[in-house]
């Protein structure tokens, strides 16, 4: 049904003059009512060619007193609309965005009617291998468009999670709410096989568990983990401190890259050794000899900076009762404790002159050069397990053998990052780092066990590790060593099996752990390279911030799908418009002027733009806003009833 025509075409806008007999901005047609006169709603006109050209009502305007000059077209009204063209329905019914061939002047405009946004929304059914998807399994229902009222919006399942995804918007405006429905709707689907979904949700504020308490359907199970706290039908979470790495133990002791990676590099592997010393197996004579080789090396450093028999004996022995301090410290060992003993009776000083005993004493020293050198050389191996009760230890061995090498200030150099050791060592919020099982092989092993990844048994298809009661430096360092460790397994994939059991991160409040600085803790932020290189091993974000003007760069442009919700920052508003890629003006008046629960969906999951109300998540989380008068005031309704 015609409504008005063309008077003006502009690049970006037409000016459309509505017939005389179009009294109402409301038509039915075929029993269906159709709004097409207030902002927001679409209409349509066609090029030469004879393709629609699908338009969106951005202005109403009445022009009373304006002169007769249109009558002869009929277009004697006195109300206009300003429309803006999205894209272009063909006559093969195939929708694309943008205009190749502009309307001319006086070219009817349209009602889109139910079926034109059926072509527009729903293109061709995603074809398989072996058949073609229903209909019911290739979307999931998202909401009701604000657009056509009372029109259903789906989102195409494949092209919704085949890419990163950001949902973003002002706490408050829905957010959590739409990524619960999300999962609720994917994981209630029928035919939803164990195999085939990998989900895990770092959940920043506690609220999921509501939302996921109760079985999605039969085939799909939900693990709950929480850090360091034990709570009813939650697991306990860890994450083994001996399966980080060494620049996430870097960035976690905030350690500079130059002078400190070398210092904790070797903290690292003499902990491993002590470990083997004291962990009374087969090969502890080897470290033994080891032990005994490195302190000979640290005396004799010192008796050959020293410069009088005086300052170098005096070092020594207090190399000698540190050691000492160590050993009984971390463990009794006899033998190492002789071997002390012996060396500290070579010390002794006659008016100043030591007469070389402790040099002889050391070069007569009888000990398996190879042996030691060998094992010197031996590096700590991903996935090695280490008591971390040693790291104190190695580090005072590493103290000592620079301060014997000249280094007098590297106690100085390293104090933070020993006091951040201290931190680890001490502070309860480290405790599910510390108290992790030591069973753990390697990484896989681990992802096996906790998460189901690289299992045959693929149970526990969503989990959400609620990290609500961790600080924001292991809040940072959990998620991504875990990310790391599951990217890591990823990339390992060949062939097909990269395309087999997708694994998708969800990131709660993604801005505390992904900022567009260099201020995060690791280096290089993982989520970056996640976001750059994951999909082609199959591994996806899905990232969820309130404050998008300080999430990377990088991550919120390699997205390709956007859920936003209200935001009214001017700051966050400006950063979402210079990162992404097709992003408009009129956008930030949408994004304003939406209320909690609604949202601006573009991106690859929606052929146009689309504004949606967010359907309900049932049973929605726990992210409802306190309401402060029912909580201040508690007036039994009989008494207020009494007063009238």
């Amino acid at each position: 049904m015609n409504i008005g025509k063309i008077i003006s075409v502009e690049y970006d806008k037409f000016r459309v003059k509505l017939f005389h007999t179009t009294k109402n901005s409301t038509v039915s047609l075929n029993g269906q009512i159709y709004y097409f006169g207030n902002i927001g709603s679409f209409l349509k006109t066609q090029n030469a060619t004879g393709d629609s050209i699908i338009c969106e009502v951005v202005a109403v305007l009445d022009h009373s007193t304006e002169s007769k000059m249109f009558s002869s077209y009929n277009l004697d009204s006195a109300r206009e609309l300003v429309i803006k063209p999205i894209g272009t329905l063909s006559k093969s019914n195939e929708f694309f965005m943008g205009v190749g061939i502009f309307p001319s002047i006086y070219t009817d405009v349209a009602i889109v009617t139910i079926d034109d946004i059926k072509h527009v929304l729903s293109p061709s059914k995603t074809i398989s291998e072996d058949k073609k998807l229903d209909g019911v399994h290739d979307s999931i229902e998202i909401g009701i468009s604000k657009n056509m009222i009372n029109y259903k919006i789906n989102l195409n399942i494949n092209k919704l999670f085949n890419i990163h995804t950001a949902v973003l918007g002002n706490s408050g405006s829905g957010k959590s709410n739409t990524i619960a429905h999300i999962l609720q709707e994917v994981y209630r689907k029928e035919g939803n096989h164990a195999d085939g979904a990998k989900t895990v949700l770092f959940d920043v504020n506690g609220e999921y568990y509501k939302a996921f308490a109760d079985d999605l359907s039969p085939n799909i199970s939900t693990k709950f983990y929480k850090p360091n706290i034990v709570e009813k039908n939650k697991t306990q979470f860890f994450l083994p401190y001996y399966l980080m790495n060494l620049d996430e133990w870097l960035a976690f002791l905030m350690a500079s890259e130059r002078t400190q990676k070398p210092f904790w590099d070797r903290v690292l592997q003499e902990c491993f050794k002590f470990y083997k010393i004291f962990q009374g197996d087969e090969v502890d004579e080897i470290y033994m000899n080891y032990f005994q080789w490195k302190i000979r090396n640290i005396l004799r450093n010192i008796i050959a900076k020293a410069e009088s028999d005086t300052s170098k004996i005096t070092a020594a022995q207090g190399v000698l009762i540190k050691c000492k301090d160590i050993i009984e410290e971390v463990g009794q060992n006899e033998d190492l404790i002789e071997f002390l003993d012996d060396v500290n009776k070579h010390c002794s000083i006659s008016f100043g002159d030591n007469h070389g005993k402790l040099s002889d004493y050391l070069t007569k020293l009888e000990l398996d050069e190879e042996s030691a050198l060998e094992t010197n050389s031996k590096r700590l191996k991903p996935g090695d397990y280490f008591d971390y009760q040693f790291l104190k230890t190695a580090v005072d061995i590493v103290l000592l053998e620079e301060e014997a090498r000249g280094n007098s200030r590297i106690r100085e150099f390293t104090s933070t990052m020993l006091s951040r050791l201290d931190y680890f060592l001490n502070n309860p919020d480290c405790d599910f780092m510390r108290n992790a099982s030591s069973d753990y092989k390697n990484e896989e092993d681990y992802l096996k066990d906790c998460f189901g990844i690289a299992s045959d048994d693929n149970s526990n298809q969503l989990i959400i590790v609620d990290s609500s009661e961790v600080g924001t430096d292991v809040l940072e360092l959990m998620t991504s060593v875990v990310s790391r460790m599951i990217f890591d397994y990823r990339k390992k994939k060949q062939g097909d099996d990269r395309r087999k059991q997708p694994v998708h991160l969800i990131l709660d409040e993604a801005h505390r752990y992904i900022k567009k600085d260099a201020e995060y803790i690791l280096k290089e932020n993982i989520f970056e390279r996640i976001a750059r290189e994951g999909r082609k091993f199959s591994l996806y974000l899905l990232i969820s911030s309130q404050r998008p003007s300080e999430l990377s760069s990088t991550v919120l442009s390699q997205c390709g799908n956007y859920i936003i919700h209200r935001i009214q920052n001017e700051i966050d508003m400006k950063y979402i418009y210079s990162v992404l890629p097709y992003y408009s003006d009129d956008y930030t008046t949408k994004i304003k002027q939406s209320v909690p629960g609604e949202s601006l969906i573009f991106g690859n999951c929606v052929p146009m733009p689309l504004q949606v109300k967010i359907h309900k998540a049932k049973p929605d989380p726990n992210s409802e806003n306190c309401d402060i008068s029912k909580e201040w005031f508690q007036i039994e309704v009989n008494k207020t009833l009494e007063n009238y």
